[in-house]
């Protein structure tokens, strides 16, 4: 254990200078002008203070656990010595709780998961059973939004001839929400006895999820004189205001996709609310998240080549989950998790799930850190 002990206090030891420095610069007037280099520079700030903290408390077991066995060698009260074993137990059952703590730690984290996300649900094979499964997954979702405080705004939806939908686009806002959320992209698979099936088969059908960080507005340069705007009367339930104001946005943007160098029409419609400059804005934050996507594409690639599993890959053709209604199961594929309370599941009880899931992840990280 001392030499690991001396390995991560050096590496602690480095960063605080490193967060000193970080102190000073996040109060220079010229860093806050920056407000690109001080968001980012205030989340480092943050990170490094948690670590500094864990720095501390590292030291002071330390310094109590080699107190304390020096008091059992060295002392006759018997009392003292109880009280010296009761320490020694105590530190050494935390020390290496705190020293896997700071280890993931030192990992360097993923930028985006801080971030707000867009959350698209699409109904696969599987036709009007795979919309109503999509609509499913998409209460399921809400549900777990509302336990996390955090907030789900749709931003468009296309409604299944026989319930849910054959896709829907919301914004989810809220603290860390990408960070968690990203592990539920891919193929979501479904077992069941459709509504429509009338001679009692089981069905597979399917739906894809795709969970995207929110490109905030300096992660990408748009040139809005570009922009074509045209407004339209939306359509569905909200009475005549429906049909006498024009509410709807749509927007057409000329973009040059990287990865192809061809020229190409991003075309986006809103319809959220009445207010048409608040579709407007909607539709501008999923202009930006859909370029930042794309132009980042490369980067999840990456860490999808040097990854031998899929657990946040962001691979969208995965299929990840099975959810098994006759059996009352749900299956993760990615780490072989299974459970039998769907109905639970399927009310947003997904914390346990997403639980191993970074438990998985983060033993992946310390493995490629070579910690």
């Amino acid at each position: 254990m001392v030499e690991g002990n001396n390995t991560l206090l050096t590496k602690l030891e480095g960063l605080q200078s490193r967060f000193e420095e970080v102190g000073t610069l996040i109060t220079d007037p010229n860093v806050i002008a920056d407000q690109q280099r001080y968001v980012r520079l205030t989340k480092e700030y943050k990170d490094l203070e948690d670590l500094m903290a864990a720095r501390k408390e590292y030291e002071t077991l330390l310094s109590n656990l080699g107190e304390a066995k020096f008091v059992l060698h060295n002392e006759d009260d018997a009392d003292m010595k109880e009280m010296a074993r009761e320490e020694i137990a105590a530190c050494e059952s935390r020390i290496p709780e705190l020293e896997e703590e700071i280890k993931l730690m030192l990992v360097p984290k993923d930028p985006e998961d801080a971030k707000n996300a867009i959350l698209e649900i699409r109904g696969g094979t599987g036709g009007d059973e795979a919309a109503i499964f999509a609509g499913d997954l998409f209460r399921m979702y809400t549900k777990y939004c509302e336990t996390k405080g955090w907030k789900l705004e749709v931003s468009s939806a296309n409604e299944g001839a026989a319930g849910g939908f054959k896709e829907i686009v919301c914004s989810v806002t809220g603290a860390d929400v990408y960070g968690t959320l990203k592990y539920e992209s891919g193929v979501h698979r479904v077992q069941r006895v459709p509504a429509t099936e009338t001679q009692g088969r089981v069905h597979t059908s399917a739906a894809t999820v795709a969970v995207l960080p929110e490109a905030e507005a300096f992660d990408v340069e748009i040139h809005e004189g570009l922009i074509k705007w045209d407004t339209f009367r939306s359509s569905g339930a909200g009475g005549q205001n429906v049909n006498k104001v024009e509410s709807g946005v749509r927007l057409r943007y000329p973009w040059k996709n990287p990865n192809t160098g061809e020229e190409e029409e991003i075309l986006i419609e809103c319809t959220e609310t009445r207010d048409q400059p608040k579709n407007k804005e909607r539709a501008l934050a999923r202009l930006r998240t859909f370029i930042y996507d794309r132009e980042h594409q490369k980067y999840t690639d990456d860490i999808a080549s040097r990854r031998k599993s899929l657990v946040s890959t962001g691979d969208r053709s995965a299929k990840i989950r099975t959810y098994n209604y006759p059996q009352g199961r749900i299956t993760d594929h990615r780490i072989n998790y299974t459970i039998y309370n769907l109905g639970a599941f399927m009310d947003g009880d997904i914390q346990d799930c997403l639980d191993h899931l970074i438990v998985a992840e983060n033993a992946e990280r310390l493995k490629e850190a070579e910690m």
